[in-house]
C-alpha cells in the first residue's frame, strides 16, 4: 500500500500530462486526481487489515467514493481531450 500511495497518483498525473490540456486545467486536475487516488488507497488499507467482514465492506465502500470520482473525472477529461485532438490525416 505504501508503494501504491506513490505510484497510483503519479500514474494518474502522467496520464493527465499526456492529454495536453491547458496548464491551469492540468494543474487543477492533477491535484484533484492525485489527492483522490491517494485517499482511495489510504481508505483501502484499513479494510485490508481487518478480519471482520462487515468492517472490510465498510472500508471498501469508503474507498469506492474517491475511486468513482477518479473514474468519472478521467472519462470526462478523456472525452474533452479526445474532442480537442486534430483529426487524423487521411
Amino acid at each position: 500500500y505504501v508503494d501504491w500511495l506513490l505510484t497510483v497518483p503519479l500514474l494518474l498525473i502522467e496520464l493527465i500530462l499526456v492529454m495536453k490540456l491547458p496548464q491551469a486545467e492540468t494543474v487543477s486536475l492533477g491535484l484533484k486526481l492525485g489527492v483522490a487516488s491517494a485517499l482511495m488507497v489510504a481508505l483501502g488499507y484499513p479494510g485490508e487489515i481487518q478480519e471482520d467482514l462487515a468492517v472490510r465492506w465498510f472500508w471498501w465502500k469508503l474507498a469506492m467514493i474517491p475511486f468513482c470520482y477518479v473514474v468519472l473525472m478521467l472519462i470526462v477529461g478523456l472525452n474533452e481531450a479526445t474532442r480537442k485532438q486534430p483529426s487524423p490525416a487521411a
